[in-house]
């Protein structure tokens, strides 16, 4: 086995909350080694929604308008049933920057995160197999014999955290939803606007989002018992527009253009809230953000965007206590502190986005009689102003 020297600190993830811990730790002048399992950035999902929380994270880390130069900027949504019959609601969106929202591709977020860090920050196929304790320091243990030896570990390890489960974190709970997502490229441009669809009923949840003049990404939600991780592209695709069939042709032409490798599915998981009541988030010096601490259902496109706001405000606990010099113990002791604080910010959002999620969706997908008559006629312009109040959280600057 090979030991490498000490590291201020290993981040375990080379995803949203990884890369965003890592720049704003850059940024406050704080070197730190990025672990990915992968050969490659990966990019799971495609795109998602990016609302205020997620732009003020990424103003602190100094990518917005790199990003936003890339992303059309959206004017509002139209929500509408899945069956015909039944007219749309249409909401446009202020001009403020409160409202301001743009469907991100998650492989230009990650790679604008990713210029922003050294060369040799991120290290790739580096799968973490086992963590020790070694007095002040943690062993951390990869695939091919390497053994970093670390003042700070952080799990972004995603909703299977290595060191979420060494932390004490249970598996998420698996629901009996599945999410079916696809990016589509359309060389002589989509035609779409700049607004969200969404579309919902019959147990359905879908929304045709676009982001720039050519892409247009889209989701569609549903409980099935029908598919499951081993079917093929083919069937996916088969099985979304057997469910849109009742939609415009512009619609289903989206999924219809897509090609069979932009599509994947997934059975959606979340952290049940109330493990985060005593949960350790952050344990001496190791904690976890991003998935591996709030895993929550996408219904109010959160994920991504709280994964943001872990990076900005772990760093800026973080940095306020490793760029004190001193002795090793006292250090440790700072370390601590900052991770406790940052542990104690974010547990009360977390359990907020999660629960808040998982209600939204069962709301929008119930097939009960009362419930549908209930969303349709009361709850859906209730459910997109909450989604925007969710989203009006300012994580704040790296320095306080």
């Amino acid at each position: 086995m090979e030991e490498q020297g000490t590291r201020d600190i290993v981040i375990v993830g080379a995803g949203i909350s990884g890369l965003s811990t890592a720049v704003g730790l850059q940024r406050l002048g704080i070197r730190s080694m990025v672990l990915e399992s992968s050969d490659k950035l990966r990019a799971t999902g495609f795109a998602f929604t990016t609302w205020f929380n997620a732009w003020k994270a990424m103003e602190a880390l100094g990518v917005s308008q790199h990003v936003r130069d890339l992303h059309d900027l959206l004017q509002g949504w139209v929500v509408g049933h899945i069956s015909p019959g039944n007219p749309s609601k249409e909401m446009l969106f202020p001009k403020s920057e409160e409202y301001e929202s743009r469907c991100v591709q998650r492989k230009v977020l990650l790679e604008a995160l990713a210029d922003k860090l050294p060369q040799g920050t991120i290290r790739f196929s580096s799968k973490v197999v086992h963590i020790e304790l070694s007095g002040y320091y943690k062993m951390v243990h990869l695939s091919d014999g390497t053994i970093l030896k670390t003042k700070v570990l952080v799990g972004c390890d995603g909703v299977n955290s290595v060191v979420g489960k060494w932390l004490g974190f249970k598996n998420p709970a698996t629901t009996s939803r599945l999410a079916i997502r696809g990016l589509t490229h359309f060389p002589q441009g989509h035609g779409f606007g700049k607004k969200f669809f969404q579309f919902y009923g019959n147990g359905v949840r879908s929304g045709f989002i676009p982001c720039d003049h050519n892409t247009v990404y889209w989701f569609l939600t549903h409980t099935c018992t029908e598919l499951d991780e081993e079917t093929n592209q083919e069937k996916l695709k088969e099985f979304v527009l057997n469910k849109l069939k009742d939609l415009p042709e512009n619609i289903k032409s989206v999924v219809e253009t897509t090609d069979l490798d932009s599509m994947v599915m997934s059975r959606l998981k979340y952290r049940p809230p109330w493990e985060l009541l005593w949960a350790n988030i952050a344990k001496h010096n190791v904690c976890v953000a991003g998935d591996a601490l709030h895993p929550m259902t996408p219904d109010i496109g959160q994920g991504g965007c709280s994964a943001m706001e872990d990076g900005v405000i772990l760093a800026r606990c973080l940095g306020e206590a490793i760029k004190l010099k001193g002795e090793r113990e006292d250090e440790y002791k700072r370390i601590e502190q900052g991770l406790k604080k940052y542990a104690g910010e974010r547990k009360w959002r977390s359990i907020d986005l999660i629960t808040t999620a998982y209600t939204v969706g069962f709301i929008q997908q119930s097939t009960g009689k009362w419930m549908n008559l209930l969303r349709d006629k009361f709850l859906s312009s209730f459910l997109s102003r909450l989604l925007l109040k969710k989203s009006h959280f300012d994580c704040g600057r790296l320095v306080s």
